[in-house]
């Protein structure tokens, strides 16, 4: 499994896209967090990230699927996947080796937005007075909502060779997971379900960690929500081997 994770993230980190759109990313945060007048913190006049935090899942909602498009879609183009299938390894070791490696190169994509908090501390009077706890659970959740995306981004890879189609369907599930739950539950014929619908939502138990509180609830829906479609992706590839 070693083996192809590492395989995995050279691959990633030998690739022009996915620099392009880590690039994009920190541009985009950096512009919307300090240059755009409608969201910057300058205008704000309150020392706290929220703004960042809010923002951030949307441009996730491009990044991961991107990031993740070319994990099972461009080895079946290839016809590189079934020399991975025929090594003697199991499906989901093939399934958390990709998985796993996307979710480092999030990771690099979060670390240079930590410079960020560094600035805010500095700009709070006096020097420092922040919400930690808000910022810490709000990362906390950050990385939660990455991993629900990237899960729904290898799934949405491993049922086409298309990498833009996955991209594509990619996007949409995330933006559905994400809004469409809220959405839903504002409308008039579902306020029956509300509640339901707000609990399937991730930006209802994103929300409630960036409030600084970590409740066994939140985590309990983002392991079941990756469980479930890495669960699928393993349906996908087990039945397409067979």
């Amino acid at each position: 499994m070693y083996a192809v994770f590492k395989r995995e993230l050279f691959s990633l980190l030998n690739s022009l896209m996915a620099y392009i759109t880590i690039g994009v990313f920190l541009l985009a945060c950096g512009l919307l967090l300090w240059f755009f007048p409608d969201t910057s913190i300058l205008e704000y006049g309150y020392a706290e990230l929220s703004s960042f935090f809010n923002l951030a899942p949307f441009l996730f909602l491009f990044l991961i699927p991107a990031i993740t498009m070319r994990s099972f879609a461009e080895e079946r183009r290839e016809g590189t996947y079934i020399l991975l299938a025929t090594r003697p390894l199991t499906d989901w070791q093939i399934i958390m080796a990709k998985y796993l490696a996307c979710f480092v190169l999030v990771l690099f994509a979060l670390i240079p937005t930590l410079i960020y908090c560094y600035s805010v501390s500095k700009l709070a009077l006096p020097a420092g007075n922040i919400d930690t706890g808000a910022i810490i659970g709000s990362y906390i959740g950050l990385l939660l909502l990455s991993a629900a995306f990237l899960a729904v981004g290898i799934f949405a890879s491993s049922i086409t060779k298309n990498q833009v189609v996955a991209f594509a369907l990619a996007v949409f599930v995330c933006f559905i997971a994400y809004s469409g739950f809220d959405a839903m539950s504002q409308i008039f014929g579902f306020r029956a379900i509300e509640n339901i619908l707000l609990n399937l939502s991730v930006n209802e138990h994103y929300q409630s960690m960036g409030r600084g509180v970590l409740d066994t609830r939140d985590l309990i829906y983002f392991l079941t929500f990756v469980l479930a479609f890495l669960g699928l992706t393993k349906l996908v590839i087990g039945g397409r081997k067979w």
